[in-house]
């Protein structure tokens, strides 16, 4: 039986069998910078930080989804610059049992505007309270995942 080695939402990593994989989600996440501050969602189930984006839903272009994702979850208009990087994963969301395959991509963005949602309108049933966050008070422990990379593109990158 083959088997992946899955990242846990809860921390760690669990070999799980490829036949329990549940769903396949390819994904598009936005780094957008102002001020030296990166905007960031916490998610409500592991109160750790994660950049605005999510599933691309059939029929839409990657960047579509993106900017329906960072207008839903943050409220600030953007406008997609560049593909940073392409990652794959394999995600064990233990709360609810899902075992997915998804393909994340990440984007350069710039915020159009600036001012995010209040906490009570974010359109989201996983992340909450957008913020802008100083760069060099993060981690890369701060994140659900990927932190070091987000960080090393925040702090590197000059399309700010």
């Amino acid at each position: 039986m083959k088997t992946v080695n899955a990242r846990v939402f809860s921390g760690g990593y669990k070999d799980l069998p490829v036949a329990d994989l549940s769903h396949f989600r390819p994904s598009v996440y936005g780094l957008l910078i102002h001020e030296n501050k990166i905007l960031l969602m916490k998610n409500r189930n592991a109160s750790r930080l994660s950049l605005p984006g999510g599933g691309i839903e059939l029929g839409e272009t990657n960047e579509e989804a993106l900017l329906r994702e960072i207008k839903e979850e943050t409220g600030i208009e953007a406008q997609v610059n560049q593909l940073l990087a392409f990652d794959q994963d394999f995600f064990y969301y233990d709360p609810k049992n899902i075992f997915v395959h998804t393909f994340l991509f990440f984007y350069a963005c710039t915020p159009l505007t600036t001012t995010p949602h209040a906490d009570d309108a974010v359109e989201d049933e996983e992340s909450e309270k957008p913020r802008w966050i100083d760069i060099d008070s993060l981690s890369a422990e701060d994140f659900i995942s990927h932190g070091d990379q987000i960080l090393s593109f925040a702090k590197t990158t000059g399309w700010q």
